[in-house]
């Protein structure tokens, strides 16, 4: 073929895929600093300090660009680049300076620490503070600058302005991990004192007490007081491993923390003083919005204390609360959470793990050679991993990343090393199971069942489902019992009905046992038998709706059916909603194909969808509370079978507005038991939570986008306004319209839309908090929402008929919803808890309402009313 006239000769292919890639000299000393260790870090050690040494012409920027990406990117690694800068300490100054080598560099890494510093960087702040803290037991680092490093973390305990629990976590935690590696060295010099630094995170860890009640994943809904049962707080875990070393004098230091420069002689220079720091206050945004009643909508995510579930004894799995499971537990939380960007990676570097770790620390590998285990650890890493690993897939109110990471990173880490790690996996999964009964938090049982169907999908669902035959004796609705039904639906989603139907025990397919469903997921139309009183108009309208009738002629012809209905149909039948219920169920089953055809049917009616959430067919009017409550109705009976996409189908009407949020959390909390269940119920259960999650989520992303999109055109206004000051003495139109800045039509279009957006908000969550109190606190609540909070019901548990798991259900979900939402129900407090002024009964001060009593304090840890 011709291209400009002309025929082109064809190249041979490897000219093209030929990519020439060069290395600078100082590309390859960083790339060398990175990787050390891949192989012997021991070994290692000398040969890359005499190369970097040896590199000419000296570049100390690049070389502590390295150390920063090593330090921050590879933490297992600290304990080893600082033997390497302290090798560094040996070697001549550049050309032109006065130190030697290993300074300037360390000189040049303490500016990349008060960069992180200055951008409140905390998880480099901390592992920043790590290698300082080891350069310090090297000598290199004198242990006084060390110390006030150390205190200027805790100094913000004692801030005159509240401090923030995320900004205190972290800084109490650089402080704690810093003074367990240093605090050897620290504890030499008389004039420092360490218990000051320890006496500071004490009394923060116990002023957070009442918020660990309501983030712990064993639920005793007797206890005011935590009770960390199978689980562990982080911040305890730092005080008691600090508590331990001080008992001892930091003797056992050395057992806990590897230190390879010890065997090196002695800092030729003297040691450098860290400067004197100050940490930041938390930032605070200038771009502040009011609501109409003048609450400010500034949300920043509220971090809570974070509780690890603990799935093995302390022979198995290190005890995180020593100084040793400590510094392990630190080092795996952070490969786990630094390389959430590549899990295969991240599952490599877990397996690796024990090369990095004092000698005798974990079991041999099958295959490697056998080494003596040091005394009080020979723990099992696989048992390690999958224990780390779970109880940060398992933090409340919710994990740091996205709970599906934490699942594939066992994926990865059981297809690397099936023989070690499944047994691990089917450990945790048995004791998980065990402790569904004894009061795991209903959040937690959720994010368990997901986790065990999709492994076990990635895995054949080979799993050993007769182990749990003998408790289908259990009342329906038993935890266990519930975990069974949660799991097999979402082991169904995830290959077919038939599939699983084979896989499961005979005796769990019996329909008896509530396990499996009775039939395969799909859509269900309620009109679609011939023996239906309004068949015939039902097949009228999907006929219409199948042939793609224009939406007007839909309109024109259902308004003959409802006239037509009036006649025929029953003197206590609503025809208005009869017909809401027969269009939108006739609209979804012709939806029903696949994803697509649902969209393109929604989008086709988008205006018969608003006449009908109006209340009418063919006229549009002010959205109808009944109307939009009989759509929704009508999709829950649609895909009762598949309560997904009633998750789905909910989500698409908000988005296009045919229902709002506080639509949607009123119907969860009026009618979707009915509806689904056919029930009507008084408690809360997992799809309900998943219902009023999507409609708050869907609620505040609204605000918090148009509070975005109010801030960029502020700025844009007040650019415009400064450039105009600016031009005063030029020449400027006299004709040209210069409004001011606040009076810019975009701007009070979209303010006007962030105050709808926020009453809508506002709404959302008071009807949330009106169902809660109609449900546990109000007078109307069954008595059974006394009966399960005592601690003489909850031992006699075993014993409960399902109306008591249910109300305890609800009880969970009511804490869940406190402290996931949190920071928004701290905006609108005020207007909540008149809310709550109205509707919950009346406690005698002389003798109170434990179930108001219980009520009150869950809300007020949420808010931040009890500390």
């Amino acid at each position: 073929m011709s291209y400009h006239g002309g025929h082109r000769k064809r190249q041979p292919r490897e000219n093209y895929d030929r990519h020439e890639y060069y290395e600078t000299p100082d590309q390859k000393l960083r790339k060398n600093i990175i990787h050390y260790g891949e192989v012997d870090p021991v070994q290692e050690l000398p040969r890359l300090a005499t190369q970097i040494g040896e590199h000419s012409p000296a570049n100390v920027p690049i070389v502590t660009e390295g150390f920063r990406i090593g330090v921050t990117e590879q933490p297992f690694k600290i304990p080893y680049y600082a033997a390497l800068l302290r090798l560094l300490h040996d070697r001549p100054a550049a050309e032109g300076a006065n130190m030697s080598f290993g300074r300037q560099v360390l000189e040049d890494f303490w500016k990349g620490f008060q960069a992180f510093l200055d951008k409140q960087a905390w998880r480099e702040i901390r592992l920043c503070v790590q290698f300082f803290a080891h350069l310090t037991v090297a000598r290199v680092v004198s242990a006084s600058s060390m110390y006030e490093l150390l205190k200027s973390f805790t100094a913000v305990y004692s801030e005159i302005v509240l401090v923030s629990h995320t900004r205190a976590s972290k800084a109490g935690l650089c402080a704690a991990e810093g003074l367990v590696i240093a605090g050897v060295v620290i504890k030499d010099d008389s004039n420092l004192d360490i218990s000051e630094i320890v006496n500071g995170l004490r009394t923060y860890v116990e002023s957070t007490h009442a918020a660990k009640t309501l983030v712990q994943p064993i639920t005793q809904l007797h206890c005011d007081k935590p009770s960390l049962e199978h689980a562990e707080e982080w911040l305890d875990c730092a005080l008691a491993a600090l508590q331990t070393l001080c008992a001892s004098d930091f003797a056992t230091t050395a057992d806990s923390v590897p230190q390879p420069y010890l065997e090196l002689p002695p800092v030729p220079d003297a040691p450098f003083d860290l400067p004197n720091v100050l940490v930041p206050p938390d930032v605070v945004e200038l771009d502040t919005l009011t609501t109409e009643s003048g609450e400010d909508v500034q949300v920043k995510k509220e971090e809570w204390p974070q509780c690890y579930v603990r799935l093995f004894d302390d022979d198995a799995t290190p005890d995180p609360t020593t100084p040793a499971g400590f510094i392990l537990r630190s080092n795996i939380l952070d490969i786990i959470d630094i390389f959430e960007v590549n899990r295969k990676e991240c599952a490599r570097l877990l397996l690796e793990y024990p090369k990095w770790t004092l000698p005798g620390t974990f079991k041999a590998r099958p295959g490697a050679p056998p080494s003596p285990p040091a005394e009080g650890k020979n723990w099992d890493l696989d048992n390690t991993l999958i224990e780390t690993i779970l109880g940060a897939c398992f933090v409340l109110p919710e994990s740091t990343h996205k709970v599906i990471y934490y699942i594939t990173l066992i994926t990865e880490l059981a297809k690397s090393s099936p023989i070690t790690i499944g047994p691990a996996v089917g450990k945790s999964i048995r004791k998980l199971y065990g402790l569904l009964a004894d009061g795991l938090d209903v959040e937690v049982a959720h994010r368990f069942a997901e986790w065990f169907a999709v492994h076990m999908s990635n895995f054949l669902f080979s799993w050993p489902w007769k182990e749990w035959i003998p408790d289908l004796a259990l009342v329906p609705q038993h935890p266990k019992r519930a975990f069974m039904r949660r799991a097999v639906e979402f082991e169904i989603r995830l290959s077919y009905y038939d599939r699983i139907l084979r896989i499961v025990p005979d005796a769990m397919a019996e329909p008896e046992a509530q396990v499996m469903p009775d039939q395969a997921p799909g859509p269900e139309f309620e009109y679609e038998e011939p023996g239906n009183p309004y068949h015939e108009a039902a097949q009228s309208v999907l006929n219409l709706l199948r042939g793609r009738a224009k939406p007007e002629d839909v309109m024109t012809h259902l308004e003959t059916v409802r006239n037509q209905l009036s006649e025929t149909a029953e003197g206590n039948v609503n025809v208005d909603s009869l017909l809401r219920s027969i269009t939108v169920q006739s609209l979804l089953s012709i939806g029903s194909r696949s994803f697509s055809h649902f969209l393109n049917a929604i989008e086709r009616y988008l205006p018969l969808l608003r006449n009908l959430a109006a209340g009418h067919i063919s006229d549009g009017g002010v959205p109808h509370a009944e109307a939009r409550t009989d759509i929704m109705s009508a999709v829950a009976t649609v895909w009762r079978r598949s309560r997904h996409m009633v998750l789905i189908v909910f989500d698409k009407l908000m988005q296009y507005q045919i229902v709002d949020p506080t639509d949607v959390v009123a119907w969860t909390f009026d009618h979707c038991p009915a509806v689904t269940s056919r029930q009507p119920k008084t408690t809360f259960n997992a799809f309900q939570w998943d219902l009023l999650k999507l409609a708050l989520d869907k609620a505040n992303g609204r605000v918090m986008v148009q509070r975005k999109k109010v801030a960029v055109l502020r700025r844009e206004a007040d650019d415009t306004a400064a450039v105009a000051i600016a031009g005063e003495n030029m020449e400027v139109d006299a004709d040209a319209d210069l409004a001011p800045a606040g009076e810019s039509p975009q701007l009070t279009s979209a303010i006007k839309a962030f105050t709808v957006l926020t009453r809508e908000q506002k709404s959302a969550l008071a009807r949330a908090m009106d169902g809660f109190i109609d449900y546990l606190a109000a007078k109307s609540s069954s008595t059974k929402v006394a009966e399960v909070i005592t601690e003489h019901a909850w031992h006699n548990r075993a014993n409960w008929e399902d109306d008591a798991w249910e109300t305890w259900e609800t009880w969970g979900w009511y804490r869940h919803w406190g402290r996931t939402y949190s920071s928004y129900l701290r905006n609108y407090k005020t207007t909540l808890e008149a809310v709550a002024s109205d509707k919950v009964r009346i406690s005698n001060s002389s003798d109170p309402d434990p179930v108001v009593e219980l009520f009150r304090r869950t809300w007020n840890i949420a808010v931040g009313q009890d500390s």
